[in-house]
């Protein structure tokens, strides 16, 4: 969530795992290209613009080396619900989100 390494495909390559794939808030597939592509260009990607504030962050360990992330963020006003999985196929690679989803939260629900 970092404005610095969403600004740079360089830098999010190494956090996105080479399968990676996301179910965007708007409903859109979005493969590794695709984000690596784009993600220069979308919000919280500048220091100057919206950034990304997360919260209720917790992870829960599902296998050895993958890891189920959820928390809420909150980007210009907007409210979202994200999921995502982590993988470490090995100790060079480190961890890398493999799957991520986003479910927008309408404005009037707690």
């Amino acid at each position: 969530m970092d404005p610095r390494v969403r600004a740079s495909r360089e830098a999010s390559r190494q956090w996105l795992d080479p399968d990676f794939v996301e179910v965007g808030a708007s409903g859109r597939r979005w493969t590794l290209e695709d984000v690596l592509a784009g993600l220069p260009d979308m919000a919280g990607s500048t220091d100057t613009g919206p950034r990304y504030e997360p919260s209720d962050i917790q992870g829960v360990l599902l296998a050895p080396g993958l890891v189920h992330l959820t928390y809420e963020t909150v980007l210009d006003g907007r409210r979202a619900r994200r999921s995502s999985l982590w993988r470490r196929r090995d100790a060079e690679s480190g961890w890398r989100m493999y799957y991520h989803q986003a479910t927008p939260v309408p404005p009037a629900t707690e």
